[in-house]
């Protein structure tokens, strides 16, 4: 074996299975630069195409459900996938596809992401895909990753405070999902507070809220950055945790730039903050030549 040869090392790699956002603030956009903002090789699998701004979806267009499995049996059978994260399903055909393979062992950790709804409020997916959610894919999940309204969606409730999100993690676990996290960015008030269950222990994960209308993408973002640190090898609390700091910068970064005229997307590169930190160090530079 030659020294290229043995110097040859293959990343860990995880693959989403979403839809396009033609903004590049969220779905399969997003999912990539999470992955590889958190150093892991991106694969996709195409679900739906929208077309879409920072103001709203304006068409969606649903990748038929055999073309989606033939992305998923292309990427799976010639790459060693770590953890897979799904987004955007668009119909119940694609949910039942995803929910086949994961019943079949094809998935080595899963993290379901039901988005139903997109942050302009524009339906994301078909109403009878909500049962083959609930009865197919969630119970086969790792981790599964409502927010506010996609919980609502799902149990029929919107949690208005700590304890609803505690009470709607637990439903979630009957569903079969090994851990849950209910995020809580719609929530108002000082912090931004997700509940992560785990059958047994109830952790709160809280940061403080950052203003900023540059929110596009989060729920992508954050779950995509969990399947990245499972791909990683880090066990589900380790990577939920890392995750909501991950996400955390990326909301921050972004409030210090301005992409679009609407809700812009999140800094998953933390490019902004990066880019600030180097003009006030240049700043204090030339004022310590000056003294």
């Amino acid at each position: 074996m030659s020294i290229a040869e043995r110097r040859k090392k293959t990343p860990p790699v995880a693959l989403t299975i979403a839809g396009s956002d033609s903004g590049g603030g969220a779905g399969i956009q997003a999912d990539l630069k999470a992955f590889s903002a958190n150093r892991v090789y991106g694969t996709t699998v195409i679900t739906a195409i929208t077309a879409q701004n920072t103001h709203s979806v304006q068409s969606s267009e649903p990748i038929n459900p055999e073309l989606v499995e033939a992305q998923i049996r292309a990427v799976i059978s010639d790459f060693r996938v770590r953890a897979v994260k799904t987004g955007m399903l668009a119909t119940a055909d694609n949910v039942y596809v995803v929910a086949d393979f994961a019943e079949k062992g094809a998935f080595e950790k899963l993290v379901v992401d039901p988005v139903l709804v997109s942050s302009t409020g524009t339906r994301l997916l078909d109403k009878e895909a909500e049962s083959a959610y609930m009865e197919r894919l969630i119970p086969k999940a790792t981790l599964v990753t409502p927010n506010l309204l996609e919980v609502k969606a799902l149990l029929g409730k919107l949690p208005t405070n700590i304890e609803e999100m505690i009470s709607a993690a637990r439903e979630f676990k009957k569903m079969g999902s090994r851990y849950v996290l209910i995020k809580g960015g719609h929530m108002t008030g000082t912090e931004s507070t997700d509940i992560f269950y785990d059958g047994q222990v109830i952790l709160k994960l809280s940061a403080v809220r950052i203003k900023t209308d540059n929110t596009h993408g989060t729920g992508c973002t954050l779950s995509a950055a969990i399947t990245a640190n499972l791909a990683k090898g880090m066990d589900v609390t380790e990577a939920v945790k890392a995750a909501k700091v991950y996400i955390t910068r990326t909301i921050k970064a972004g409030s210090l730039w301005q992409l679009g005229s609407g809700h812009g997307p999140v800094d998953q590169f933390i490019w902004a903050s990066q880019e600030e930190m180097n003009a006030q160090q240049q700043q204090e530079q030339q004022q310590d030549v000056i003294s």
